[in-house]
């Protein structure tokens, strides 16, 4: 994949960047302002949600969801919906702020992918394959992918920080 790592695909991963950026930010927003997620009444989205995943996992070979995502779900996810959704809504707001800035470019993607595959594992689709592929791809082309960004002026002074002599 040396060819992702090129010096004149910085324009193309920023591009990238500022769309995936894009989805998460305004997902985030729509559920920060929106009381089941993080009003008054906090949790009500995600246990909705993570009840319509349990309702799809099932027996055989190849379930929609799998049971030990299923256990998860019924043993962690559901008795802390609250705390979840919090954690879902102001995870998207960030990981799209963070991409769109290009600031700790390789963590917001990869906290974006492992968020698409909740999603995924939890049974739904929607846009999150794509987002999945292109935050997987943000991801192998390392610094190229946040040339055009903040961590091109954080990242070394980060490690001028952080190594040795």
């Amino acid at each position: 994949m040396e060819i992702l790592r090129r010096s004149n695909m910085a324009l193309l991963w920023l591009l990238v960047r500022l769309w995936v950026g894009y989805q998460w930010l305004t997902s985030g927003l729509e559920k920060v302002n929106n009381p089941v997620w993080t009003g008054d009444k906090a949790g009500v989205a995600v246990t909705g949600f993570l009840n319509g995943a349990l309702a799809k996992a099932g027996e055989g070979a190849h379930p929609e969801v799998h049971g030990w995502y299923a256990d998860f779900i019924r043993a962690v996810a559901l008795p802390n919906a609250k705390l979840f959704s919090y954690l879902v809504a102001y995870g998207e707001v960030l990981v799209g702020i963070a991409l769109i800035l290009g600031f700790f470019t390789y963590f917001a993607a990869l906290a974006g992918a492992i968020m698409n595959l909740a999603y995924l594992w939890a049974g739904t689709s929607s846009t999150n394959p794509e987002l999945l592929a292109l935050q997987l791809f943000l991801l192998t082309a390392g610094p190229v992918a946040w040339a055009i960004g903040l961590d091109r002026y954080v990242m070394p002074a980060l490690q001028r920080r952080i190594s040795p002599g």
